[in-house]
């Protein structure tokens, strides 16, 4: 299998290159595996990712990386998989409420690739195998951290989890027919900038432990 394996930043997953680097070749022997650090956000995620495609045909893309979480009651280093994605960023705030680009009419609700608003990854089958929590997901230009643009948010798109990339991997992949996942260790709670609370060295380790286990079962 010919598989592209991409995070915003070379940390995300320096525990799992570190294990490939010395693993048993035999494990991954049916594996072509190539990666790519795309960059942070979504400009250069989908400016990384789309290149990369001009030239290659992966069978499948997996992201990983860290993320921050809505809820409360999830603990810190919880790994889940992000079942669809959106841009909650992307339109404006009026009257007490957000009106994003569907609102606003510059794109339908089921415009290519999104499916009710949402880019929507449907390959069960895939998201079965990482045996992991499924979640929605919101992708971001600007970390929340003020309370009335996060209770936006969380009204708007009710999302367990935020990023600033993931939305980039599900509208690269839904357009060009890739089967992909999006795997994201939690580090934090939005809206918390103190970050000698946050779980980042847990967060990314327990996600590449993720990655390590799904590579060797496929």
């Amino acid at each position: 299998m010919n598989c592209l394996l991409i995070a915003a930043t070379g940390t995300e997953i320096a525990p799992f290159m570190q294990h490939y680097s010395t693993a048993d070749k035999k494990i991954y022997i049916d594996f072509d595996l190539q990666v790519l650090v795309t960059g942070v956000g979504i400009m250069a995620s989908t400016y990384s990712l789309t290149n990369y495609l001009a030239q290659h045909k992966p069978q499948l893309i997996i992201m990983v990386g860290i993320a921050g979480t809505y809820n409360k009651l999830t603990e810190l280093g919880t790994v889940v998989a992000v079942k669809k994605d959106t841009i909650a960023d992307m339109g404006v705030a009026e009257n007490g409420r957000w009106v994003d680009m569907f609102d606003l009419k510059m794109l339908t609700k089921n415009a290519q690739p999104y499916t009710n608003k949402w880019l929507v990854n449907n390959n069960k089958t895939l998201l079965k195998r990482t045996k992991l929590p499924l979640v929605n997901a919101v992708t971001i230009n600007q970390i929340a951290t003020q309370k009335k643009a996060i209770a936006l948010i969380a009204t708007t798109y009710k999302p367990h989890i935020e990023t600033m990339e993931g939305a980039a991997l599900h509208y690269v992949g839904l357009l060009h027919q890739i089967p992909f996942v999006q795997i994201r260790g939690i580090s934090n709670y939005v809206g918390d900038r103190n970050k000698s609370r946050w779980q980042i060295k847990k967060a990314i380790e327990n996600s590449n432990q993720v990655l390590i286990n799904l590579f060797e079962s496929l």
